[in-house]
């Protein structure tokens, strides 16, 4: 469950996300760069559809989250296009809520953030062959630093959600998986077809 629903946070946490979310996306929106809306747009709409093909999983189900796979081939831009995806779905489904958003988008947006930073600093040493272990380690990644997150968000909302935060925390490693092999697929064959795609100059400091 990557969509904690309303009435759920309490107010302290649901501020906290809106201000963190609205921090991040005006920063991005300050380095969004023209050529990457099309690619940001494809994303959002997988995000978008995969989002809605839920399997069930223990007291949850689970979907795929695909932010490792956006803060690799967006950088920064991932942060509007996981707000984008999550307002619609909310508009459209009512998965999750306006109360909420900031505090979803921040679950998802955060780990694509910090996926795409650690991919900088190591991407001097990188060679073609290791694109596919940062493309699953990305994957696995973005998935569990989301569930973390998540579970953070409800444990700090009060004492009767602690229980339940452990036990979604414990459904996030196989979907983890998962989503590191699919990424690591996308990520190793765009690396032979299309490496100007990982060039992540969406995380630039200027």
């Amino acid at each position: 469950m990557a969509h904690i629903p309303e009435g759920v946070l309490s107010a302290p946490v649901l501020s906290a996300g809106a201000l963190i979310t609205t921090a991040l996306l005006t920063v991005a929106l300050r380095r969004l760069d023209d050529v990457a809306l099309p690619r940001a747009a494809v994303l959002a709409s997988a995000l978008f559809v995969a989002s809605l093909i839920s399997v069930p999983l223990g007291p949850t189900s689970v979907h795929l989250l695909l932010n490792g796979l956006m803060g690799l081939l967006l950088g920064w831009t991932a942060v509007p296009a996981i707000v984008v995806a999550l307002a619609l779905q909310a508009a459209f489904f009512g998965f999750g809520g306006p109360l909420v958003l900031g505090v979803n988008a921040l679950n998802l947006a955060l780990p694509a953030l910090m996926c795409a930073g650690g991919v900088r600093l190591v991407r001097p040493y990188l060679r073609p062959a290791h694109w596919p272990i940062v493309g699953f380690s990305a994957g696995v990644l973005g998935v569990m630093l989301t569930g973390v997150l998540v579970a953070a968000t409800l444990a700090a909302s009060g004492e009767p959600f602690r229980p339940a935060a452990q036990v979604l925390l414990l459904t996030y490693p196989p979907l983890a998986l998962v989503e590191g092999l699919i990424t690591a697929t996308i990520i190793g064959f765009l690396q032979r077809v299309a490496p100007d795609m990982l060039a992540l100059g969406q995380m630039r400091h200027d």
